[in-house]
């Protein structure tokens, strides 16, 4: 009998999971279903020779796959040890970006290392140790600590950068650990959290109140410190740039609050700008970025978006990038190559949008400023918080120490009227009834969610484009959550099936889509993308996709695929940052308990020539303008800058 017509040996189950959860470099899903015929089931039968009796594998695409097998052996381990405790094998990968390539070793010494990657439970970790571990306790100290972490780490989603005590021990009691101050204890050891003493009471004679000590993970609590400091050291070097009379130069135009803050910025070191939408806080960077040229003066402009980068450099006629650019970002690692061994060499620095900088990436970015440097954050406090951990605009304002020019005049005609109006009213509290005989804005009830969904694919295909002339490529719709028929999944599916129908003949997506970055991506060429960046492809290659984003092209390989999604539809946080000819906001019912003013009113300011507001959540929209703010975050930056 021939070794063709052998039936295919049962394959390895690790190997099998390995393979099936895409972890193997450069092989895709056809081609990992065709492996058990050519005798490939565990990982020894991996040669060169055999991966070229699969179909379409010539020798170069055998050898790579070979040598790429060889090198992903540090997670094929990590698969051995999570598949022998009955956990999914794609965990996988993250635990060797988190834990290094020596993760195995680690996960054996200590399975509860598992929960520093997002979306692992403390039960995932649990059967992880009785597996790894002889005679694993509940009450193993490195539970404990990790438990701590695992406590602030989810604190840290919904923004916070700390927690009080109190409310650590009480999570640590919940999952049984009978002594909660020796897992305190351990997880500060460890260096990865740090504890934070009680402020001093204002009253001398008083002692501080033990129920405001804090916890926080140490890379937020340093991050918190390092602005801090630098925004101290920026303070206290800056020197003026320019005679505030020779803000009269480009005064014309200028009201008063805005020649102010062109104003401040030649004096203060670090300074900011706020106000709603069409008070002007472009035109006053456009100002400011005229006088400095106009005396030589050397000016970086950045924003968090490659979109809101794009917008400032129209703006102001002066080249713009996003902040994770301007510091040299390394890949998914975090890193930037600008730091303070290697400054930045701009005299000004303007930052837009800066109700989107988390406190970490305002460190890396204050850290990179030398002594000397004026930095000026430009945004908007009533717009959503940053989607990672901080408050750090609002802590600014807060703390009372950075010179703040707020902008309030609405200049209506120059910033289109009825988007601008809304904004402004909602901005304050209130839902008017929309005034809107040119269209700019239109309301369109629906009941219930499939009818509001139903109504935005007629929005988007037909309606907009053929009464406004804005083709669907211009139009982004917006809305607050991922599920149900109003949600991004199901909404992307109903316009991909309109708008640009096929099988997705790459991880789902065939050229023409519309995709969006869900973490990111810096390293890939030429010029990588960033979180909530929105882009087309163009193109598809194997196992690859070219995508043109705001910032330029980029084809998009391995992890980084599992990082994009389809971005017709996109949640309200991810929208933070850019804006739209025409915009589509829908709020379903199941939005109602998310609602929230500053989650409205970023939602209508994506538009910047047409809104259409898809109305299916009743009374809780009203109700949501007036009475909800966004939940507070815990931070200490507001009060480490008041101390100084």
């Amino acid at each position: 009998m021939s070794e063709a017509a052998t039936a295919p040996a049962a394959s390895d189950p690790v190997f099998a999971a390995f393979c099936a959860a895409g972890l193997w470099p450069g092989l895709g899903k056809r081609t990992a279903a065709d492996l058990p015929a050519a005798g490939i089931t565990a990982p020894d039968d991996v040669t060169a020779d055999r991966l070229i009796k699969l179909p379409k594998v010539g020798r170069q695409r055998a050898e790579r796959l070979f040598s790429s097998f060889l090198a992903a052996a540090p997670t094929y381990e990590v698969v051995e040890l999570l598949v022998g405790a009955g956990l999914a094998a794609k965990l996988a990968a993250g635990v060797a970006d988190t834990l290094g390539p020596d993760a195995a070793r680690r996960l054996r010494d200590d399975p509860w290392a598992l929960l520093s990657l997002s979306g692992v439970s403390l039960g995932d970790a649990d059967r992880l140790a009785i597996a790894v571990l002889k005679g694993a306790d509940r009450q193993d100290t490195r539970r404990g600590r990790a438990i701590v972490g695992l406590t602030l780490r989810t604190a840290t989603r919904d923004g916070h950068t700390v927690l009080p005590a109190d409310l650590v021990v009480a999570a640590l009691q919940a999952e049984g650990t009978s002594d909660p101050v020796a897992a305190i204890v351990a997880a500060v050891e460890s260096g990865d959290v740090l504890e934070h003493e009680p402020p001093e009471p204002e009253d001398a004679d008083a002692e501080p109140d033990p129920a405001l000590r804090t916890l926080s993970l140490a890379r937020y609590g340093m991050a918190e410190e390092l602005v801090a400091e630098a925004v101290a050291r920026l303070t206290a070097t800056a020197e003026r740039i320019a005679d505030p009379a020779s803000v009269r130069s480009v005064a014309k135009g200028l009201d008063k609050a805005q020649a102010e803050a062109v104003a401040q910025v030649l004096g203060a070191g670090v300074s900011l700008l706020t106000g709603g939408p069409g008070t002007g806080k472009s035109r006053t960077v456009a100002a400011i970025v005229k006088l400095l040229r106009a005396k030589g003066t050397d000016i970086a402009l950045a924003a968090p978006t490659g979109r809101a980068a794009k917008r400032l450099e129209e703006l102001t006629d002066h080249p713009a990038v996003t902040v994770h650019r301007l510091l040299g970002a390394q890949g998914t690692s975090g890193g930037f190559s600008r730091n303070e061994e290697w400054p930045l060499d701009a005299d000004v620095i303007v930052v837009d949008e800066a109700s989107m900088l988390d406190v970490e990436l305002t460190a890396a970015l204050l850290e990179a400023c030398p002594d000397g440097t004026h930095l000026l954050l430009v945004g908007d406090p009533a717009q959503l918080p940053s989607i990672g951990p901080g408050h750090v605009l609002g802590d600014m304002i807060d703390s009372g120490v950075v010179p703040v020019t707020e902008l309030t005049t609405l200049y209506r005609q120059a910033e289109g009227g009825a988007i601008a109006r809304l904004a402004t009213a909602v901005r304050g509290g209130e839902l008017p009834k929309v005034d809107s005989p040119d269209r700019e804005v239109v309301v369109v009830p629906a009941t219930g969610s499939a009818e509001a969904a139903r109504r935005v694919v007629q929005l988007v295909t037909d309606s907009i484009p053929r009464a406004l002339g804005i083709e669907p490529g211009a139009i982004q719709v917006v809305t607050p959550v991922h599920r149900g028929p109003a949600g991004t999944i199901e909404l992307n599916k109903a316009l991909k099936a309109e708008l640009n129908p096929g099988t997705g003949t790459v991880f789902g997506f065939d050229p023409g889509d519309r995709v969006v970055a869900t973490a990111n991506h810096m390293d890939l060429e030429p010029v990588g993308f960033a979180n909530g960046e929105v882009g087309v492809v163009t193109g598809t290659g194997e196992g690859s996709l070219d995508v043109s984003f705001a910032s330029g092209p980029v084809t998009v390989t391995g992890q980084a695929l599992f990082d994009l999604r389809h971005g017709w539809a996109i949640t309200v946080h991810r929208a933070q940052g850019s804006e739209w000819p025409g915009v589509v906001v829908v709020l379903p019912p199941e939005a109602g308990g998310m609602l929230s003013r500053p989650l409205v009113y970023t939602a209508l300011t994506r538009a910047q020539q047409h809104l259409s507001i898809v109305h299916a959540s009743g009374a809780a929209l009203a109700r949501a303008v007036r009475e909800v703010d966004v939940r507070p975050r815990r931070t200490r930056l507001a009060r480490l800058l008041a101390e100084g």
